[in-house]
């Protein structure tokens, strides 16, 4: 158990900083990688993760220093979070093409021939993608129980915010009136709880 919970925390320490990293690198440049191109923009992706990946594994042993044990409620917590977030996965992945997945649509921008997502589970949240992710962190949080797992999850929700941001900047250039009023219909990140008018 004490090398599966090293292993998961190794992985997310070493792995999601920079793969959330290279977003707020993208979105405010869009317009300047689509004159680059999808296969120049995606060589710069690889190796600006790959870069940033290679350093941090470099320096696991003391960012991987400080470890609190297995605590078995934390498991349990983190098995029911996990599940929920296995649950988001299959229902974004049921109405996201896989070229919208691939972050093609960032890349092409207008000259793209993607639609706006508003059905599915994309008419309760508008980014449950980031929600899922930020799910899998805590659970390995806290499943691994280890520091550099939680600071990973603390440093998750500001940058994946500031990339939402910057998403949803692009989102309304690209798709105008009908984004604007999604937006006012459909929260970021967590669904609207509709109460029953009494008569």
């Amino acid at each position: 158990m004490d090398t599966a919970r090293y292993c998961v925390a190794l992985i997310v320490s070493v792995s999601m900083i920079p793969a959330v990293l290279v977003w707020t690198v993208i979105h405010p440049f869009a317009d300047k990688w689509r004159r680059v191109g999808p296969i120049g923009a995606y060589i710069f992706i690889i190796a600006f993760v790959v870069t940033g990946t290679f350093l941090l594994w470099l320096n696991r042993d003391w960012i991987l220093a400080y470890e609190y044990g297995l605590n078995k409620s934390l498991s349990i917590l983190a098995a029911i979070i996990m599940c929920v977030g296995v649950l988001l996965r299959i229902l974004w992945r049921r109405v996201l093409r896989p070229r919208t997945i691939l972050g093609l649509p960032e890349i092409f921008g207008r000259n793209s021939s993607d639609e706006l997502v508003t059905e599915g589970i994309y008419s309760y949240v508008r980014h449950p993608r980031y929600l899922e992710v930020g799910m899998a962190l805590a659970a390995a949080a806290f499943f691994s129980n280890y520091l550099a797992a939680y600071i990973v999850l603390a440093a998750y929700m500001p940058l994946i915010y500031i990339v939402v941001l910057l998403e949803e900047r692009e989102l309304r250039d690209r798709f105008g009136k009908a984004y604007e009023e999604y937006c006012s219909r459909v929260p970021r990140f967590f669904p609207k709880i509709r109460s029953r008018k009494s008569s």
